[in-house]
């Protein structure tokens, strides 16, 4: 396929810039992959959309200041750094701006010097720097950062977003970009859907790179996914094989756990399953792919030409997800991170 098959037009103001009030208050477009239907509810319906038995599946990724402003040591002049992935000895590949200002060994400055760093490579499109601190490392960025807020929001971080742009079972810290489909939940909502006989099991992907780069290849299938970490526990893995074994509906809270899921895939004769696993992943799902444990999702709405939009695409057929999006502009739904939600099934 062509990446000109996953355009469409999305008026600016429909990009959401802030969280709504409630969580739970964002709008729900529920899509029916079999009859093509869309229908629309508050997320807050959710739990009477879901059958007794369905599993649910969340990310309890939690995302961490990964943006830091600073400056050259003993030179005027800001630097910004997205931090990506952590490598070894607290060095961390990372995206930098302006690139220019970057050489190896330029040793660099954060939070008024509590967080120093050096750096120490290059490596594709992005640099090593390796970081230092009397503090533990990573204690010391969640100390001098900001939270990475997306680019497509056109505001600095507000002291709001340190809670919403969590989502409230997030826990284990290593994300640059929060699973957004989990922002809309709250206690209150997982408490009701669990009191309803549906099932929840946590996994964890750290979300990177590979949410956000770009896609340039015209052929799709071209395009190399950036590698992402992720784990699954043997309690989840065995929630999870049972509800397949039982022939109950896994729901995948996010395009990051359905690639969790279907990276952790055992395929055994006619029976499919998922092992417990630490592994990273660079698994591109586009149309064409056939799943193996996912059968429906909770996602946002995302940008265009990306691979977030190829992977829902897949689940429920690229004219449908075409079809619902147009309606979901006509309908003014809020788009991206902050903005609105579907329910694929």
């Amino acid at each position: 396929m062509r990446l000109s098959d996953f355009d469409y037009d999305l008026p600016n103001e429909l990009i959401a810039q802030f969280p709504v009030k409630e969580r739970d208050g964002s709008k729900l477009l529920f899509l029916d992959k079999e009859d093509s239907s869309c229908k629309h509810y508050k997320f807050s319906n959710l739990p009477q959309l879901l059958n007794r038995g369905d599993l649910l599946v969340l990310n309890d990724t939690r995302v961490v200041n990964a943006r830091l402003m600073g400056k050259r040591a003993r030179l005027d002049g800001k630097i910004e750094i997205l931090i990506i992935d952590k490598l070894e000895n607290d060095t961390y590949s990372c995206l930098v701006r302006p690139a220019r200002k970057f050489k190896d060994g330029t040793r660099l400055i954060f939070g008024g010097g509590e967080l120093e760093a050096e750096v120490v490579g290059a490596e594709g499109d992005f640099k090593r720097i390796r970081f230092y601190s009397e503090d533990d490392v990573l204690t010391a960025i969640e100390k001098a950062g900001q939270v990475p807020l997306p680019p497509y929001i056109k505001r600095a971080p507000e002291k709001e977003d340190e809670d919403r742009y969590q989502t409230v079972y997030s826990s284990k810290k290593g994300a640059v970009a929060a699973p957004t489909a989990g922002l809309h939940f709250t206690r209150a909502l997982l408490s009701e859907i669990a009191k309803r006989g549906i099932e929840i099991a946590y996994i964890t992907l750290h979300v990177g790179y590979a949410t956000f780069k770009p896609v340039t290849e015209d052929d799709i299938s071209n395009h190399k996914m950036h590698r992402e970490y992720f784990e699954i526990t043997e309690e989840s893995a065995l929630r999870i094989n049972s509800a397949r074994a039982d022939n109950r509906r896994i729901v995948a809270v996010g395009t990051t756990c359905c690639r969790a899921l279907e990276s952790a895939a055992v395929i055994q004769e006619t029976t499919c399953s998922v092992r417990a696993i630490k592994e990273w992943t660079d698994l591109f799902i586009r149309p064409g792919y056939s799943f193996k444990i996912v059968d429906g999702m909770i996602t946002n709405f995302h940008f265009p030409r990306t691979t977030l939009l190829m992977l829902v695409s897949a689940l429920c057929g690229r004219d449908n997800l075409i079809k619902a999006y147009h309606e979901a502009v006509e309908k003014k739904y809020r788009f991206y991170s902050y903005g609105d939600a579907m329910l694929i099934l």
